[in-house]
């Protein structure tokens, strides 16, 4: 999110307009009180190395570097990490090779801000070093990494935030704390909706390996491909070697607000079907993860989650371009409920029998939060607002050795539930889930998807 007033202002301000024209009120709680100032004292601010110099995680360790010094900067790119080092202000120790990074014994926590399938390798080793972790989202490639990263991060004792940043912002805590309290009666439904990004693309074809680029180290545990720069940078999300595709990728910071505002942060869902749409149908050297699709999940206490990608004003040019066929389009929101054919909004809205909330980066949205300024929640009323900057949570709890607001436990959960949407749209079938034994039930296939095989050297091991 934009950390400009006048881009967030008008942001809002569209929103607004937005809501009105829905028929859906909008609260904004006062803006957060001024953060007080980063700690200047040398001895108050950590030692940080940044692993994944990429355009996010630079963004991430510029933020940090409110709070603590940047003193290394990795990247299996050499102009990732010089660019990522002079925006950081030029001190920081170049490195090509996270294990010799984690060997130092001044740094004190790691931003990991690598591609998923680096994810799980890099924060268990961080955490075995003795490094705390901010580790970027999604948590994990598949089910089984975070098994192991768990335990890991038990074992370790490490301090481990994820970066869901919507926990710490208010309007989230707003509308999940009406949902808990019942201000919207019981729940009974919940929407969550993904933006859309067009991977329709490739053939791509293999061009030579840029000069300071280790492509082997860049693909690590995935199987050995061509280079192509499709393969890199913001665009490995769409190819499925090395990530979950948009169903992860913003999945995880909406579906984790859903989860909060369920109360299932220790639980997840119990039966789980999905269809997609590939819009390169398969073929090679394209990406090849779903730019659309359709979960209906199941979860305790008969509430109904209905994930998707919506009809926003990308998509609809995307349809009018001629990139997605009129008929998939049809196919794919066949069954769902008018409303959710022309919303445009991303977001995360609770249905319950009296009444519904909506979220997003611009607000809170309903009747329930319009009433709120008139109606405050009780004093004993269930409160989640325990952060507003989730960096600053990160290093605060470095120092006290308390939770983070988002650590590995609930965000193992979240992306569980955007795995198993995964396993289901591979698999083109419903899949049951039992998520106390955290295993899938009587589809011995589908528990093969749990895990992937992984590239030698690169390996993570099995949680069995």
């Amino acid at each position: 999110m934009s950390r400009q007033r006048s881009s967030r202002r008008r942001f809002l301000q569209s929103l607004a307009g937005s809501a009105a024209a829905g028929g859906l009120a909008v609260y904004w709680p006062a803006d957060r009180a001024v953060a007080a100032d980063p700690s200047k004292a040398k001895n108050d601010r950590p030692h940080l190395a940044l692993i994944g110099a990429g355009g996010r995680g630079t963004h991430v360790a510029k933020w940090a570097a409110q709070f603590a010094e940047i003193v290394a900067v990795c990247d299996v790119d050499r102009k990732n990490a010089e660019r990522a080092k002079a925006q950081l202000g030029d001190k920081a120790d170049l490195y090509g090779n996270y294990q010799k990074l984690l060997q130092r014994k001044d740094v004190e926590g790691v931003i990991n801000g690598t591609p998923d399938h680096w994810h799980t390798a890099i924060n268990i080793a961080a955490c075995k070093a003795g490094k705390d972790v901010y580790a970027e989202k999604p948590l994990t490639l598949t089910i089984d990494e975070g098994k192991l990263l768990r335990q890991a991060v038990r074992d370790s004792g490490q301090v481990f935030q994820v970066g869901t940043q919507q926990r710490s912002e208010k309007p989230f805590q707003t509308a999940c704390e009406l949902v808990r309290n019942g201000r919207i009666g019981r729940l009974k439904q919940v929407y969550v909706l993904l933006p859309f990004w067009n991977t329709k693309g490739g053939p791509f074809p293999a061009q030579p390996v840029p000069e300071g680029l280790d492509w082997d180290m860049y693909q690590g545990q995935a199987p050995l491909r061509d280079y192509c720069p499709e393969r890199t940078h913001f665009n490995y999300r769409w190819w499925f070697e090395y990530a979950g595709g948009i169903v992860c990728d913003w999945g995880q910071h909406h579906m984790d607000i859903a989860h909060w505002g369920m109360d299932v942060e220790k639980s997840g869902p119990l039966e789980i079907e999905a269809k997609a749409d590939f819009p390169n149908g398969g073929k090679a050297d394209c990406y090849n993860n779903p730019d659309r699709f359709v979960a209906r999940l199941k979860y305790p206490n008969d509430v109904d989650l209905t994930y998707l990608v919506v009809r926003d004003a990308k998509y609809l040019k995307s349809m009018s371009d001629g990139d997605i066929p009129a008929a998939a389009d049809a196919q794919l929101f066949a069954g769902l409920p008018e409303e959710l054919k022309t919303e445009q909004r991303n977001g995360i809205m609770f249905i319950g029998d009296a009444g519904r909330v909506m979220v997003n980066r611009g607000g809170v949205f309903g009747k329930a939060a319009e009433e709120l300024a008139e109606n405050p929640l009780p004093d004993n009323a269930v409160r989640l607002g325990q952060s507003d900057d989730h960096m600053r949570n990160f290093i605060e709890c470095m120092k006290t050795r308390a939770k983070p607001v988002t650590d590995v436990d609930i965000a193992h959960r979240v992306i569980t539930a955007c795995h198993l949407s995964n396993i289901a749209i591979r698999l083109e079938r419903p899949i049951r889930w039992d998520s106390q034994a955290e295993v899938i039930v009587g589809d011995e296939e589908a528990s093969g998807w749990l895990r992937r095989e992984q590239r030698s050297p690169y390996g993570i091991g099995s949680s069995g």
